[in-house]
């Protein structure tokens, strides 16, 4: 394993997790069961005003599927995080994060919190909140593009097989959110969601 490692930690299913990476570190997020939707969002870490711009990103790397060499772009068209290596490739990146509302929405279920919800509680703590949330990333989920198979479900089974990984490197000082999702009502996690491992690192890692 890469060494040093400034971070190693388990995030339960269903739970948030944050961290500030500084410039030119690692940030490594590993699938460890398989099929485990991770909903993600980054800032600029000195001024999250300037935050992570889907239409920028998708504009700039032409596909709608995230996979290595692509950067993150923010919204001043400033790459964000370069994702350096990615064993299971084509993340999502339209289908947004789930909520309780929209989970009501969708699925006719009541006070079934998602990723949203997540996403607030792990903003909270450095002064963010509503208004910071943008249209996120979905790493390991696999949202179809054909207009048929999205007439039944926007999501699909995930296709990351037990310790698929993909690895961002911070290309400035970089706050990064993560809601382990949650959610039970679409294939996204194969209904069972499950642990993640996230380690921040100086070099890149290496299993």
């Amino acid at each position: 394993m890469t060494q040093p490692t400034i971070l190693d930690e388990i995030v339960p299913a269903g739970e948030p997790w944050s961290a500030l990476i500084e410039h030119g570190n690692f940030l490594t997020i590993i699938d460890l069961e398989g099929q485990q939707g991770v909903d993600f969002l980054c800032y600029n870490g000195d001024n999250p005003e300037e935050r992570y711009h889907a239409p920028n990103t998708l504009k700039a790397i032409e596909t709608l599927k995230l996979s290595t060499g692509h950067h993150l772009y923010s919204d001043i068209a400033r790459p964000i995080f370069t994702i350096t290596h990615d064993s299971c490739s084509g993340h999502d990146t339209i289908a947004g994060c789930c909520s309780a509302p929209s989970n009501e929405m969708l699925y006719g279920v009541h006070n079934i919190p998602g990723c949203r919800e997540n996403f607030l509680s792990a903003l909270n703590e450095y002064g963010l909140g509503r208004k910071d949330i943008v249209p996120n990333i979905n790493f390991f989920c696999d949202v179809p593009v054909d207009k048929n198979q999205m007439a039944d479900n926007v999501f699909a089974s995930g296709a990351s097989s037990p310790g698929d990984y993909v690895s961002l490197q911070a290309k400035m000082r970089a706050l990064a959110i993560i809601s382990n999702c949650p959610q039970m009502n679409n294939p996204c996690n194969s209904g069972k969601p499950t642990d993640i491992r996230v380690i921040v690192s100086v070099g890149p890692w290496q299993d």
